[in-house]
């Protein structure tokens, strides 16, 4: 009996787990069977491995081939598995130096003609390996992806043919090298373009500067889309430690164009019409949803009340522990999702609540029923709930709108060094104000006699919840940022308390 193995992974959310391609030869009658738990696309590697082989002009030994991928209780899925066999059958055929491959994870789906295609998750997959002290082959296509794990041998082959020229030293494959994403263009969706909504403005400029969710309501066209648009545009840059998060989880969901690394926060604004899986996460395969794409970045829920029930309701749990949990029969999977919420609607189902001249004859049930469709639980976890009233045709008349995303963006970045800095001293895991919790938010954010008598009052006038309570509280420190207070004071208390939606009626 002839046996090699190699060293490929499997992906549990974020998690890459090292799986052995076991390869015996065996005595027997011809076969090529494949067990360790594989899913269909992994089961039709035989027949991909065997086309590629032919189209090399090799012939698949007549003996019967046994590949295990171990362990063999651990689910098996995607087409990257195609590669490690297909190496670990020449190996064991005495093509290939077993002894090299040994020093690789291996990673790759194969075409019927030998060429090997780009999977995802390539960039986890390249850490696992430079954890491991060992290197990495993959596709071409996915080098430069790999590429930005510094100290990492990689192996980034367009065909089987290639790689077996490498290996055996008749060619020599370069090493990739990492891209850098595109900064959007200077002017591209730029804070100036916003004519008029000064109290809107003012409310996203705070939801950028803490970290806040925030909804928006106003009648169609008076410009929610567009504030939600601009508004990556005033967030500071991801850190290095948060584009690598980021990339990742679009690295598993193949979304990294061109192998290139995130440096912008994601913006993600999936239809209203998505499914629950598609914005959680889940379906065959649990990929992340839209919560875990938008993981250091902004959601958009346009049109909220149209969004299924579920879904909505699903966020509740994701809004406050910065994961989205996968549950499974047999697996329980865990993608970040750290997400800044931000949606906008219309206040009725018609969208003229408030002008007489245009509203239905139902007005003002129609609000109420409408509004109605949104939870209390989930009104409760949105920290900032703004009217956006329709713009007057003088102003839109008017040329620029005031400042530049630039401008806006140096004072966002100075609230968030400031809140940065406390959390740092306190040995905290908090980002921004709005993940600060418990005794976090009480040593950052003390409340003088005045402020502590304010707020308990709005809680007893409001009927606030505790969450609510202390989501008032984390707004209030930001406002005091944005100001360069080192206290929160009445003012800035006053200002938050203006923002909080108190119940589901007209506006």
């Amino acid at each position: 009996m002839t046996s090699f193995r190699l060293q490929t992974v499997a992906f549990a959310g974020v998690e890459t787990l090292a799986i052995d391609v076991q390869i015996a030869l065996t005595s027997g009658l011809p076969n090529f069977v494949l067990v360790g738990l594989p899913d269909k696309a992994v089961g039709e590697s035989r027949e991909r491995v065997r086309a590629a082989l032919s189209t090399m002009g090799l012939a698949m030994p007549s003996k019967r081939i046994v590949v295990n991928l171990a362990p063999a209780d651990v689910q098996k899925e995607g087409s990257h598995y195609d590669l490690p066999i297909a190496l670990a059958v020449l190996a064991a055929m005495g093509l290939i130096p077993a002894d090299i491959l040994q020093r690789y994870v291996t990673l790759g789906e194969l075409a019927l003609d030998g060429r090997i295609s780009g999977v995802n998750g390539t960039l986890p997959t390249a850490m696992h390996a430079l954890e491991k002290n060992m290197g990495l082959i993959c596709p071409a296509a996915n080098g430069p992806e790999a590429a930005w794990v510094d100290g990492l041998d990689i192996l980034a082959a367009d065909s089987l043919t290639a790689l077996l020229n490498h290996i055996k030293g008749t060619q020599l494959l370069p090493r990739p090298n990492p891209p850098i994403a595109a900064p959007a263009p200077e002017g591209a969706r730029d804070w100036r373009d916003i004519k008029g909504q000064a109290v809107a403005k003012r409310a996203m400029e705070i939801a950028a500067a803490g970290g806040h969710n925030i909804l928006l309501i106003g009648p169609p066209g008076s410009g929610k889309s567009m504030l939600s648009s601009r508004l990556p545009g005033i967030l500071p840059p991801l850190s290095p430690r948060e584009a690598l998060e980021v990339s990742v989880i679009h690295s598993l969901a193949g979304q990294l164009r061109n192998g290139a690394i995130k440096s912008e926060r994601p913006y993600r604004d999936p239809h209203h019409s998505a499914s629950l899986a598609a914005l959680i996460g889940g379906g065959l395969r649990a990929m992340p949803g839209e919560i875990s794409l938008a993981h250091r970045g902004v959601l958009f829920l346009d049109e909220l009340p149209e969004f299924q029930r579920g879904a909505l309701e699903a966020l509740r749990q994701p809004i406050e522990s910065g994961q989205a949990l996968i549950a499974r029969a047999n697996a329980h999977i865990t993608y970040p999702a750290q997400f800044q919420l931000v949606a906008a609607m219309n206040p009725c189902r018609c969208g003229y609540l408030d002008d007489p001249a245009q509203a239905c004859s139902k007005a003002p049930r129609c609000g109420q029923d409408y509004q109605s469709k949104i939870s209390g639980p989930i009104f409760d976890r949105i920290d900032l709930h703004v009217d956006v009233p329709a713009m007057p045709a003088h102003e839109l008349a008017q040329g620029q709108g005031g400042e530049d995303s630039a401008t806006v963006r140096a004072r966002v970045t100075a609230a968030r060094e400031l809140a940065q800095g406390r959390f740092t001293a306190l040995n905290a895991a908090a980002t921004c104000n709005a993940h600060a919790d418990g005794k976090i938010l009480e040593a950052i954010a003390p409340l003088n006699t005045e402020c502590q008598a304010m707020l308990n009052d709005a809680a007893e006038r409001f009927k606030l919840s505790a969450r609510g309570y202390h989501r008032i509280w984390r707004v209030a420190r930001t406002i005091a940022d944005l100001a360069h207070a080192a206290d929160i004071e009445k003012t800035h208390l006053a200002e938050a308390l203006g923002y909080r939606r108190v119940a589901v009626t007209g506006y």
